[in-house]
C-alpha cells in the first residue's frame, strides 16, 4: 500500500542540523528497505500559485489556497505492507523530524 506523510511546519527549511541528519538517517533507512517512493522538501506556501481554470475561468492567484499558520513543509511518499506498518513508519519520521506529522493513504493502495 502507497502513503503519503506530511511533515507539518510552521516554516520552510527551518530543520536543524541534527534534525537534517536523523532525516537523512530515516531516508537511507526506508531506501534500505525498499519503501521510500519519494521524499522532498517544500517551499514556503507564500511561494505558490493558485489556478482555477475550471469552465476554462483562467483564474491564476499568487500564494496560497488557505492562509494558515501549520503547512505541509515536507513530505516522504511510501510503500508499507499496510496501515498499521504506516503508522510506525510515520512515528519514526516524526521523531527523526521532530516535527508533528499526516499520514494519509493513497486510494486503491
Amino acid at each position: 500500500m502507497k502513503f503519503m506523510i506530511c511533515v507539518i511546519d510552521s516554516e520552510s527549511g527551518s530543520g536543524s542540523k541534527v534534525e537534517i541528519a536523523a532525516i537523512d538517517a530515516f531516508n537511507e533507512r526506508l531506501q534500505s528497505a525498499g519503501q521510500l517512493i519519494m521524499a522532498e522538501g517544500l517551499a514556503a506556501p507564500r511561494a505558490s500559485t493558485v489556478i482555477d481554470n475550471r469552465g476554462g475561468a483562467g483564474v491564476v492567484t499568487p500564494g496560497p489556497l488557505h492562509d494558515t499558520e501549520q503547512f505541509v513543509s515536507g513530505f516522504w511518499i511510501i510503500e508499507a505492507a499496510d496501515r498499521d506498518a504506516a503508522l510506525e513508519l510515520a512515528a519514526e519520521g516524526s521523531r527523526a523530524c521532530n516535527r508533528v506529522i499526516e499520514l494519509r493513504p493513497f486510494f486503491g493502495g
